[in-house]
């Protein structure tokens, strides 16, 4: 069933506009009757049905509230490295479906992509269409927020709050990802950083640990970035026992 997400409070009768009413309209080409699923930004899931249409508006009435929520009990921050091409898409694409609930691109030393102010606004916009369009088809209960990307150090900065912050380092052979999680207790957030396709540099590595956060290693494969940020959330949502758990 589809799902839309609407910027206003819940209410028993609300009305769609904007681009939503437009594809409920002339795409779906949905009729009076018919019901499709919103959340409010009050973060209210529910069934709704269509009462009327018109060109500009889709006016929606309750059936019943949805009280089971698709957001995983770890909210995940993912800090990946940008990569080449249109890599980035995919990633941001695949880790909403997945679950993430934040996106965070980050300029590295060994990005080889480099955005100035325009650039980065124009790539942050489409990457959040995307998210948006993710969001709807995996039945997100949240619309995740991609900032503009980023430094490192404004990354650690921002979330310095965050208890458990992580990254996957290919040096790293002592600790893997599923010895750091079991032992911790009460996860409710995650930062994890994912490096570039140059990979993370020493001076990256050693602000990281600074700041406190821990490095596991992925396995005996060396992982692209694309890949491993990816592989990395299901492991998370696996091991909490919100993917197949």
């Amino acid at each position: 069933m589809h799902r839309f997400f609407l910027p206003i409070p819940f209410a028993e009768q609300m009305p769609i506009t904007g681009k939503d009413a437009y594809h409920i309209i002339n795409v779906l080409r949905m009729q009076v009757g018919q019901q499709l699923q919103i959340v409010s930004n009050d973060q209210v899931s529910a069934l709704m049905e269509i009462i009327a249409l018109n060109e500009a508006v889709v006016s929606v009435r309750l059936v019943e509230r949805l009280l089971t929520t698709h957001e995983p009990s770890v909210r995940i921050i993912l800090a990946q490295g940008l990569p080449k091409g249109d890599k980035m898409d995919f990633v941001v694409q695949k880790a909403v479906e997945m679950g993430v609930s934040e996106i965070i691109p980050l300029s590295m030393d060994n990005c080889v992509v480099k955005l100035d102010a325009v650039r980065a606004k124009k790539k942050t916009e489409r990457w959040q269409k995307i998210v948006e369009e993710a969001a709807k088809q995996s039945k997100r209960d949240i619309v995740p927020q991609v900032s503009l990307p980023m430094t490192l150090k404004q990354l650690l900065t921002n979330k310095q709050d965050v208890l458990l912050k992580i990254v996957a380092y290919e040096v790293e052979d002592r600790r893997g990802l599923r010895e750091l999680l079991q032992a911790q207790e009460n996860i409710t957030e995650i930062l994890l950083l994912i490096g570039p396709e140059g990979g993370i540099s020493k001076e990256e590595f050693t602000l990281a640990e600074d700041k406190g956060m821990q490095s596991v290693s992925l396995g005996k494969r060396i992982l692209r970035t694309e890949t491993a940020g990816l592989a990395t959330v299901a492991a998370i949502l696996y091991e909490t026992g919100d993917f197949g758990g």
